[in-house]
């Protein structure tokens, strides 16, 4: 049975989703713990209403990102993970934090990385012209946004999108993509081959959505 402790931010949709789909499929594997670094995240109730324990590691109270990573580390270990999730997890993490969890920290991205890395994915597709968006599960690396590609998942742009209704779209798809790509880690059907995630089974790792 593996655990997993997951880090949000904010309002906790993606957390909510997994949950469910945790329950739903019996996934060999149990949410242990969901850590914030702010504490009026809502997403913290939504895990205590699940029964998970939760901690807040402000990273306001700490000196700098070092000393920040240092502790969000300590609350982490202490419920001993085989998998961590970042799910609108909104602080960048150091290099060491992200080495000690090298191959067991996964993320999702609100764009087909390598494509528009950082904020304001939406916006920048829509600029650029984009004809499709999406968001995409990799492994986490110290360089932001790059790491192995487990699944992706294709949202169109449609006519008269906003960056608003574009995000909208794209997190109902990150809604199905996120489980799914935690799925596959948590029932050991994922390798690493050289920089490419391969499903050992085949699946395949793209979705489409219309």
């Amino acid at each position: 049975m593996k655990r997993i402790v997951i880090l949000i931010s904010g309002r906790g949709s993606n957390l909510e989703a997994l949950l469910r789909r945790c329950a739903d499929e019996a996934w060999p594997a149990r949410v242990v713990a969901v850590l914030s670094n702010k504490a009026d995240a809502a997403g913290l109730a939504v895990a205590t209403a699940a029964g998970i324990p939760t901690a807040v590691v402000d990273h306001r109270q700490h000196a700098d990102r070092g000393a920040f990573d240092t502790a969000l580390a300590e609350a982490i270990d202490a419920f001993s993970p085989d998998l961590v999730l970042l799910s609108g997890f909104m602080r960048i993490l150091g290099d060491a934090f992200v080495q000690r969890y090298a191959g067991r920290m996964l993320n999702v991205h609100p764009s087909l990385l390598p494509a528009f890395t950082g904020l304001h994915t939406h916006r920048r597709a829509l600029e650029a012209g984009c004809q499709v968006a999406g968001a995409t599960v990799h492994f986490v690396t110290p360089a932001l946004d790059h790491g192995p590609i487990v699944a992706q998942a294709v949202v169109p742009v449609q006519a008269g999108d906003s960056p608003e209704s574009l995000a909208a779209r794209v997190l109902a798809a990150e809604h199905v993509l996120y489980p799914t790509a935690v799925r596959w880690f948590v029932q050991d059907q994922l390798c690493l081959d050289g920089g490419r995630v391969v499903h050992t089974a085949g699946a395949a790792q793209s979705l489409f959505f219309a």
